[in-house]
């Protein structure tokens, strides 16, 4: 899975242009660093960008963003009503997909560290990123803001955890920066059928973590209750880690829930909006729809989708795209305006779609320009890509009789069961969709390798070492296809057996699909192993593709007899 990282920055600076144009260019202009969101506020004289990446471009993008920051921003001259101690104010590190909070921390108090030993710029390091406990509070952080620094460096116990011993001009002008690290935030509306605030308000308390204040009778106007040393007593919602108040908008004229979910971990959106229901219904009132406000990743309404997909005992085995449509449906997040999830997945927004056309090039062809392709007088699309491709329809015919036996009249106690098999299909096909384009890629390597210079005796062993290189990829990926087209065996073999039986034809086209597609991954394995100069790694390889290739005939045969087994009667 990739790596990705969001990076949310918030620089002091949002009323001019050629400033805030200045410190995203810096931003943007690191390679692997896509800028999703710009968003200045002039009463607050402050502006948050959202960028997202591979974690090395994102650190290395914030970086220069605080750079620019401190070149182009005076903290002496600086007012805005929101609070903030630093040009670059907070710098919080996202956890988006393939890596975790914990990881995302230790990045952030690198971060810290090199801005302060590079760029002399101190650093408090806050939430998950924080050395003191004291200080997962960015209010703690930020106590006294910009004007306070000049005491805070020279307290020992206040000053940043990466700071100068005393206040100098760098600090003067840049201030400081707080460094954190945090999990996704989720912002979220719920559309009610009322008008009322005060009953969207009271729904609110009812689920948000900190909950209300508790009256005495239990009522929502008698007078608060106090603890022995006099401090109001909170009766906590029911949803961790969310943040929410209700208001009126004139724009739909409707009350809606406002919700931040500040840990998606602990409660997922589709748990949210659940609750959000349940306190709706409770109140003689109803959730209409949801508004999704901002970006979130894929996880969120993937698990949402298969969620509701459990509730149905629907098969959770179907592609990324449906699942998602059952999670927009589900949730109504169409309710006020068309939602598209190209538009608000991060994951998709990263994706460039020339980059992606040419990594992709045969997958997104359509059949008949895939096999005109294949027929052209060019060497590539070949006999890898094709084998990769039966492969993948192997996987996708196992997968579709799981689906229709997760859905077959009378097996309803069994969905769950197909439901896991369809699932492994769907994994097993796209890794079987990426190897078509790979094993072309893999021949242009071989092409190129060749066409390096000759001309010396450095140019010479350059160009041999890169044809020995390339050669032994052409060699690995297609026993790579055959490793993966090997596991559709499993798959068929299972829906032959205990599958839809007026589907068990298809069960015997899949394993016929995943043997051919072996076997001639395996062909494409000899043809380039033995152009190795290392021939004990040739031989290897091409002992291991013969074994599966075996195997592979075995499990073909297996498979048609029972499947023909079936149709016979």
């Amino acid at each position: 899975m990739r790596r990705i990282i969001e990076c949310v920055p918030n620089f002091s600076e949002g009323r001019d242009k050629s400033v805030i144009d200045q410190i995203v260019g810096a931003i943007a202009a690191v390679d692997g660093v896509k800028v999703l969101d710009v968003d200045p506020g002039e009463a607050t004289n402050r502006t948050v960008v959202t960028f997202v990446g591979e974690p090395e471009a994102v650190l290395e993008a914030a970086f220069q963003g605080v750079r620019k920051s401190g070149e182009v921003i005076d903290m002496r001259k600086h007012h805005g009503a929101h609070p903030r101690s630093g040009a670059c104010d907070v710098l919080p590190l996202v956890p988006v997909a393939g890596i975790t909070l914990e990881e995302c921390a230790v990045m952030a108090r690198g971060l810290a560290e090199r801005l302060f030993t590079e760029l002399g710029v101190p650093c408090y390091c806050y939430e998950a990123a924080a050395f003191k406990p004291e200080r997962k509070n960015l209010a703690v952080c930020r106590a006294g803001e910009y004007e306070a620094l000049p005491e805070k460096i020279a307290d020992p116990a206040r000053r940043p955890d990466f700071s100068p011993s005393e206040y100098n001009d760098t600090v003067a002008r840049c201030g400081a920066i707080n460094v954190g690290a945090r999990n996704f935030l989720v912002a979220v509306n719920y559309n009610l059928n009322t008008t009322s605030t005060r009953r969207a308000m009271a729904i609110a308390f009812d689920v948000r973590e900190k909950g209300r204040k508790k009256r005495e009778g239990g009522s929502l106007t008698g007078k608060v209750l106090k603890d022995e040393k006099g401090n109001d007593i909170w009766e906590p919602g029911t949803l961790k880690g969310c943040k929410a108040i209700g208001w009126y908008i004139d724009e739909y004229g409707i009350a809606q829930v406002s919700m931040n979910i500040t840990d998606i971990a602990a409660t997922p959106l589709h748990v949210a909006y659940e609750e959000v229901s349940r306190a709706a219904v409770a109140r003689g009132l109803r959730v209409t729809g949801a508004e999704i406000v901002g970006l979130v990743p894929k996880s969120v309404l993937i698990d949402a989708g298969k969620f509701y997909l459990e509730r149905q005992q629907r098969s959770l085995g179907i592609s990324e795209e449906e699942i998602m449509k059952i999670a927009v449906k589900s949730m109504s997040l169409d309710d006020l305006r068309p939602f598209n999830p190209r538009e608000k997945v991060i994951e998709y927004l990263m994706e460039d779609p020339e980059g992606q056309a040419i990594k992709e090039r045969l997958v997104r062809m359509t059949l008949k320009g895939f096999a005109a392709e294949t027929a052209s007088e060019s060497p590539a699309p070949g006999g890898g890509s094709i084998s990769a491709y039966m492969g993948a329809l192997g996987a996708a015919l196992g997968t579709m009789v799981a689906n229709l036996s997760a859905h077959k009249r009378g097996w309803d106690d069994r969905w769950k069961e197909f439901s896991d098999w369809a699932e492994k299909g769907q994994v097993i096909m796209r890794e079987l969709v990426g190897l078509v384009d790979e094993d072309t890629a893999a021949f242009d390597r071989i092409m190129a390798a060749f066409s390096l210079p000759k001309g010396s005796d450095e140019e010479k062993a350059a160009r041999a070492a890169a044809i020995e290189e390339a050669t032994l990829k052409a060699s690995l990926v297609p026993l790579g296809t055959m490793k993966a087209s090997f596991k559709v065996f499993e798959l068929a073999k299972a829906m032959a057996s205990e599958g839809n039986p007026n589907s068990v034809s298809d069960a015997g086209v899949g394993a016929l699909a995943a043997r051919s597609a072996v076997l001639g991954a395996c062909l494409n394995v000899k043809i380039n192993a033995v152009g190795l100069k290392d021939q004990a790694k040739a031989a290897e390889l091409i002992a291991e593709a013969e074994e599966l290739a075996a195997k592979a005939e075995a499990m073909e045969k297996e498979i048609m007899d029972i499947v023909n087994s079936k149709i016979n009667g």
